[in-house]
């Protein structure tokens, strides 16, 4: 009995000394908060943050969440940390939020923005007391990390990602106290190696976009094997080499943004292209329009034939740069050599 006894309160003690409350009093006069931490020896535990009434000593508000990650200060949690996106961010942010000049509580209530990163609740201040605010909060818990403000031009910024390749970038201004988006950014990345880009912007009656496609051909596993300029159009023609393993086209326009790509999915076809070494010339097909790419003695160019009609855009011989011969020189899967 004495050993059960002393067990249950080694494990009382024990329980005990997991569990701590912090409190954090260096973000104003007027208001502190306390934090509960279930389990200090966790990285991320179960817990509470309440802010109170320094005159009153009455809490205000109090947000519980499965998941708080806590770093400490010579001891002390503090507020208004905030190392966005992916850096460090206090579990309480005393700001003004919607730009009437008072500031607003936003509180963590766990891991739940992107990639497991901390989410808040935001509550604006008001004659009546601090208000949960669902639209502020959207904008701390559907993106990654707590939103930047920016007061000089009065406007709020979030961003977001999928993976290494896609990125979204949004602002906000704020119309009847709510975050009104006016600016949507994306950057996709995930068609190697070509880059779509696309942009939203708010007119003053609707959001209006814009969007284009680009490649980077020095992008490392991209290798030009043969390339010219049209004089007629000002447009490129480029044919490279994706890792060794595949030919790729790709016109490009004046604006260095892509017109065509052939093949059209990244997955390959054999034979997506067929080269003629007698004639030193490559063909390839999409849907009904026959594309020839020939390069003979001092003419080099590509023909088009679609509708029954052919059409011949010279390339200017100074802008060359390689030769089509060089297509061998690498065996490539969707490349027939006849």
């Amino acid at each position: 009995m004495k050993y059960l006894t002393a067990t249950l309160l080694l494990f009382l003690c024990n329980f005990t000394f997991a569990q701590a409350t912090f409190k954090v009093d260096n973000f104003s006069k007027d208001y502190y908060g306390k934090i509960f931490i279930a389990d200090t020896s966790e990285v991320f535990s179960k817990g509470w943050i309440a802010i109170y009434d320094t005159k009153s000593q009455k809490q205000i508000i109090k947000v519980a969440a499965e998941e708080l990650a806590l770093s400490l200060y010579n001891g002390k949690a503090l507020a208004n940390i905030k190392q966005l996106p992916y850096g460090e961010q206090s579990l309480i942010m005393y700001e003004d939020y919607n730009f009437d000049g008072i500031k607003d509580f936003a509180i963590e209530d766990g891991q739940n923005s992107c990639y497991h990163g901390p989410s808040f609740r935001i509550y604006l201040a008001s004659k009546t007391g601090f208000k949960f605010s669902p639209d502020f909060t959207a904008l701390a818990q559907e993106y990654c990390g707590m939103f930047q403000v920016d007061y000089k031009q009065k406007k709020i910024s979030v961003m977001t990602k999928d993976g290494c390749c896609w990125h979204q970038f949004s602002e906000f201004i704020v119309e009847n106290n709510k975050p009104k988006v006016i600016k949507i950014v994306e950057d996709d990345q995930t068609g190697f190696p070509y880059n779509n880009y696309s942009e939203q912007n708010w007119d003053g009656k609707k959001m209006v976009t814009i969007s284009k496609r680009m490649i980077t051909l020095d992008e490392e596993g991209v290798k030009t094997i043969f390339s010219f300029k049209v004089d007629k159009n000002q447009k490129q023609v480029v044919l490279f080499n994706n890792n060794d393993r595949t030919l790729n086209y790709v016109l490009i326009d004046k604006n260095d943004e892509v017109e065509f790509s052939f093949p059209i999915n990244i997955a390959y076809q054999n034979p997506d292209f067929n080269f003629d070494r007698k004639n030193n010339t490559i063909t390839f097909q999409n849907k009904n329009v026959i594309y020839t790419i020939y390069d003979n003695n001092n003419s080099i160019g590509i023909t088009i034939v679609t509708g029954g009609k052919t059409y011949n855009w010279i390339g200017n011989n100074t802008t060359k740069k390689g030769k089509l011969t060089d297509i061998t020189t690498t065996p490539l899967d969707n490349v027939v050599v006849n």
